[in-house]
């Protein structure tokens, strides 16, 4: 390796994650967190030679020539005013925040002028193998040299590399993330509401219910921060949750009002902008119920029960609205984005399936206290995003999650194992 020190400011998981690999490598690695959790980091790393562990971030920025800000978005101007101008005269300095627009305008507001910007965004959370999966990397301010130099930094990571202007890169993560996360959080909020276990309930178990399932878990166990600073900092974020809350009312009320003509007509004309033609006979789907049948919190029903997938329709509702075309996106898409858009590909593009959806929606009673609690959910989602409060973001968020907490051990082993497994099954249909 080259005599090129990185510097990592912030060691939460994302930040320790890059350090080991990037030290596995070879690369000498500068890092701190906050004052209280230096002596913790200094024994946590005391068997790597490569990593050093500094008292803050003045001393990292000053002794590294590519620096990373792993914060939370929502502090990342604070923490560049503070260590920024410390910076080493012509180093890098790059982020990790899921949202770049805070992030560029902090390093334009605070770094010194003969500091390059290049910046990076690992598509994935810190349990996932980076692998192959998408790594944005921004070359905002910055000569060639210095963006060959922080690929072949973290070329370690052996991840697929996306060049992207910051700006496109918040329109893409919005399209791709912001949505599907809402989706999650109002699912998890209805699953409280309603003081339900959904993994204890059998209509909530086998096929794409465990994708539900396992993936609200994972969101849930999660800092609320990663969430937050994307659905409220991104400036593209807040319209998308807004039209998925309104797809979810129109069409939880064109159910309620037994509507089925209005209601197929508007999720049929959805389906053709988004997939275009149902599936043709012999072609196979992203996904199947035989592989995510496997993936089970809990007991497997012997007769799978009919739902109506109000989350998904409205999905794929307010990704017509919005005028997204999903696939447009996939070299940039995070694995819980590739599960979500295969159940809805699932259902949207089987007839039988479809029909059975519309079906139960106007006849079926089951899931009207559960869909009720979802059209909540989604509308005071939205509207948390809406008011720009992270306060009230995270009440929320942090009291659905201490609901959850007692399964995410559980949720997440399962969760990382259904994630590879169908990773690997893709992988291996694009081969063949």
């Amino acid at each position: 390796m080259g005599d090129a020190v990185v510097g990592i400011i912030g060691m939460g998981d994302m930040g320790k994650m890059y350090a080991r690999r990037i030290s596995a490598a070879g690369w000498r690695v500068h890092a701190c967190d906050t004052p209280d959790k230096h002596d913790a980091l200094k024994a946590e790393f005391a068997d790597n030679t490569n990593i050093s562990i500094l008292q803050n971030g003045h001393f990292v920025s000053r002794s590294s020539d590519w620096i990373m800000y792993s914060v939370e978005a929502k502090n990342i101007d604070a923490v560049v005013a503070a260590y920024g101008p410390s910076t080493k005269m012509g180093a890098i300095v790059g982020g990790q925040t899921s949202t770049k627009a805070p992030e560029i305008a902090a390093f334009e507001r605070h770094l010194p002028e003969d500091v390059e910007i290049v910046s990076c965004h690992s598509l994935h959370g810190p349990g996932v193998n980076p692998k192959g999966q998408p790594l944005v990397i921004i070359k905002h301010r910055a000569s060639q040299k210095s963006v060959d130099l922080v690929e072949s930094i973290l070329s370690c990571l052996e991840s697929k590399f996306v060049p992207l202007s910051a700006e496109k890169h918040d329109r893409i993560t919005a399209d791709t993330q912001a949505v599907t996360h809402a989706a999650f959080l109002s699912m998890g909020t209805a699953w409280q509401a309603n003081n339900q276990f959904p993994w204890e309930i059998p209509r909530y178990l086998g096929g794409i219910e465990n994708v539900k399932i396992n993936l609200t878990l994972r969101i849930y166990s999660n800092k609320w921060h990663v969430y937050a600073g994307l659905a409220i900092l991104n400036p593209s974020a807040k319209a998308q949750i807004g039209q998925y809350a309104e797809s979810v009312t129109e069409l939880f009320k064109l159910m309620l009002g037994g509507h089925r003509k209005e209601l197929t007509e508007r999720i049929h004309a959805a389906r053709a902008a988004v997939f275009g033609k149902p599936k043709a006979d012999g072609e196979e789907l992203l996904l199947q119920d035989d592989l995510l049948d496997r993936f089970s919190l809990g007991e497997k029903p012997a007769h799978r029960v009919k739902n109506n997938h109000l989350s998904l329709l409205a999905m794929v509702d307010c990704w017509w609205k919005l005028g997204i075309v999903p696939y447009d996106h996939m070299i940039c898409s995070t694995p819980l984005f590739r599960l979500w858009l295969g159940i809805t590909e699932y259902v949207y593009r089987n007839d039988d399936v479809l029909h059975e959806c519309i079906d139960t929606a106007i006849e079926d009673n089951t899931f009207r206290a559960d869909d009720l609690e979802f059209t909540f959910a989604a509308r005071d989602w939205s509207e948390r995003v809406n008011f720009g409060h992270m306060d009230g973001y995270r009440e929320k968020f942090e009291k659905i999650q201490k609901y959850f907490e007692p399964r995410f051990k559980e949720a997440n082993k399962v969760g990382n194992e259904m994630i590879r497994t169908i990773e690997e099954n893709l992988n291996s249909r694009k081969q063949s």
